[in-house]
């Protein structure tokens, strides 16, 4: 979808700006519904000591308190990568309709994951609710450009989920 497309690019471009920002982690996030945007942000883990700050985190509760409710159904939510656990729970409580994200898995280095076994899309489908859709690889090689890729070999003390 063109709508798709073009969410996902302002997503790309929070994400982008992040990347001169000391200790903050490239991914951003746009909450869209009815073709406009809710909230837009990124990961503020690092710059506000707080791990639940991850970029989905930070636009749910903006969005929420940007419509003055505590669900976002009809929303879509946009992020430059696949969401984790912690994330995808967060959309499901606050009843977001779609999930679309750009890079997966397996095109970003393990250290973005915090379980290497578990595909956090299994909480999705194993939700409660059969009406929340996802899409991912939506502009995924240009997100994967973001983030360190999977042969890379990075010193431990880089890695965030070690």
């Amino acid at each position: 979808m063109p709508a798709d497309l073009d969410f996902m690019r302002r997503a790309i471009a929070i994400a982008r700006d992040a990347a001169g920002i000391p200790g903050a982690v490239p991914i951003g996030c746009v909450i869209a519904r009815d073709g406009a945007i809710l909230a837009e942000g990124r990961n503020e883990t690092g710059e506000n000591h707080d791990p639940t700050a991850h970029a989905e985190m930070v636009v749910i509760r903006r969005a929420c308190a940007s419509i003055a409710e505590d669900e976002l159904r009809g929303a879509t939510l946009y992020s430059t990568l696949q969401p984790c656990g912690m994330c995808s729970m967060a959309s499901i409580w606050a009843k977001v309709g779609r999930i679309v994200f750009g890079a997966e898995r397996h095109q970003v280095h393990r250290m973005y994951f915090e379980d290497r076994h578990l595909d956090t899309m299994d909480f999705i489908r194993d939700a409660f609710r059969d009406d929340l859709a996802v899409q991912g690889g939506v502009l995924g090689e240009e997100c994967a450009t973001l983030y360190h890729r999977p042969d890379e070999r990075l010193p431990e003390s880089e890695q965030g989920n070690v």
